[in-house]
């Protein structure tokens, strides 16, 4: 460890003691949230902020439509009254526009259910699922993945398999898949795009083989869309008019799509996101689901068993500020992709400063394109593997997480996010990842 000469821009012995305080055996192997209080305490004995890339969390004010529509329900006195555990009429309304205007899909305002964060959705959604039909017991995750849906598997006791897919892109992903589905234990498959961390992209060749596989294998494919429009290489942002985010929804009816409120409209706070189940499988029914729930139709035991069981329903203030965020996109008066192309524009910057300074990025193209400029990025530094550069990066005041928690064969790298890193910091930022090349000359 270099840093050991204690020419560090944060003291040394403040680093090594919050360290040891963690009291986890790698710190760079710890969780997202462990390495956000590690850096907390770092930051608060030190007196130095931090370059902050290991939380995915907003860093743009909410959006202002949607914190009047939540004050103005509050003052008519909602927080008095229990919402219907499957949202507001008017909301559900929204959500089902909203997925026609970007996506280019028809779902039923039945099964278009806000949660309690795209978190919710998913727990609920792999609970459900796991006990549709008890030959299939098994979770796929497309990996570089979040981590904390691996989590929720183990707290719920749930089997679950996964590869990078990094290597299977195009129609390589084809055989890649089969491969699992051929088992007859895959009752859902789960990736995000873009992808986090990796920020790379499915194309529509790609949905296309996922959802064809779906069909045939009678998986269900469960679509993060947590970074919705956010690939800026295309303008998603106009309702009604092409071209769409991508989405399996167009090759498959075995789909649940999970949008957040958190990054595209910067509502994390509120806990609020969006689980739009197709028509098909909402109204679709398995026997097996009655070994856990009083109905057999797939959408009521989601609702009146599942989503019933885990909060009662979705705050109800929060749903009126996501119905007029919702309906401000979905009449073009809120241009939401416009809003978060700061990330995009950061990205470029910061990725350039780490580049210049030795250290490269991990997932590179997208396929053979370039990856995009988006929330997050991965980076590497040659000789350290994932979990040591962790830790040698607190030395200089930057933060991130390791890619060896998101099921990332890369165990190299980290995943860098763009989001709480402000402009004015990129002097500093500088002068830290040269000041670690120095320390660590690539030979």
């Amino acid at each position: 460890m270099n840093a050991a000469n204690n020419d560090t821009p944060i003291d040394f012995e403040i680093v090594n003691d919050k360290i040891r305080e963690l009291n986890v055996p790698v710190v760079g192997k710890a969780t997202i949230r462990e390495i956000k209080r590690l850096v907390d305490n770092i930051e608060s004995a030190s007196g130095k902020k931090f370059i902050r890339m290991e939380m995915g969390v907003p860093g743009l004010p909410p959006a202002q439509v949607g914190t009047d529509a939540e004050i103005e329900a509050l003052q008519r006195g909602v927080a008095a009254i229990y919402p219907d555990i499957d949202g507001i009429p008017v909301l559900k309304k929204e959500v089902s526009l909203f997925v026609k205007n970007f996506l280019n899909i028809d779902v039923d305002a039945a099964g278009c259910i806000p949660t309690v964060g795209s978190m919710q959705g998913g727990f609920a959604a792999f609970m459900t699922l796991s006990r549709m039909n008890k030959e299939k017991d098994t979770t796929l995750f497309i990996d570089p993945g979040f981590p904390v849906h691996k989590q929720q598997h183990r707290v719920m006791g749930l089997k679950y398999d996964s590869f990078d897919v990094y290597e299977y892109r195009g129609e390589k992903l084809r055989a890649k898949l089969e491969s699992y589905f051929a088992k007859g234990n895959i009752h859902s498959v789960l990736y995000s795009n873009p992808n986090n961390p990796s920020w790379i992209c499915f194309n529509d060749e790609e949905l296309k083989i996922i959802g064809d596989l779906a069909n045939q294998y009678n998986v269900v494919i469960l679509e993060d869309l947590a970074y919705f429009g956010m690939d800026f290489r295309k303008d998603y942002s106009k309702p009604g008019v092409p071209p769409y985010q991508p989405t399996v929804a167009k090759y498959t009816d075995n789909y649940i799509l999970l949008i957040s409120s958190s990054k595209a409209f910067s509502y994390a706070g509120q806990r609020i996101g969006m689980m739009v189940i197709s028509d098909k499988l909402f109204n679709s029914t398995s026997d097996d689901l009655l070994r856990n729930y009083t109905s057999n139709q797939f959408g009521r035991a989601m609702i009146f068993g599942t989503v019933y069981s885990l909060s009662s329903g979705t705050a109800h203030s929060a749903q009126y500020a996501l119905a007029a965020i919702l309906k401000a996109a979905n009449e073009g008066k809120f241009n939401f992709v416009e809003e978060v192309k700061e990330y995009g524009e950061k990205a470029k910057i910061m990725k350039k400063l780490f580049v210049d300074n030795g250290f490269r990025i991990v997932y590179d193209k997208d396929i053979d394109q370039p990856i995009a400029d988006g929330f997050y990025f991965t980076i590497m530094y040659p000789g350290f593997d994932g979990p040591d550069l962790i830790g040698e990066l607190l030395y200089y005041g930057i933060s991130a997480i390791s890619l060896t928690i998101t099921g990332s064969e890369h165990t190299e790298g980290l995943r860098a996010c763009v989001s709480l890193v402000k402009r004015t910091q990129f002097p500093d930022l500088e002068y830290r990842l040269k000041k670690f090349h120095e320390h660590h000359p690539v030979v």
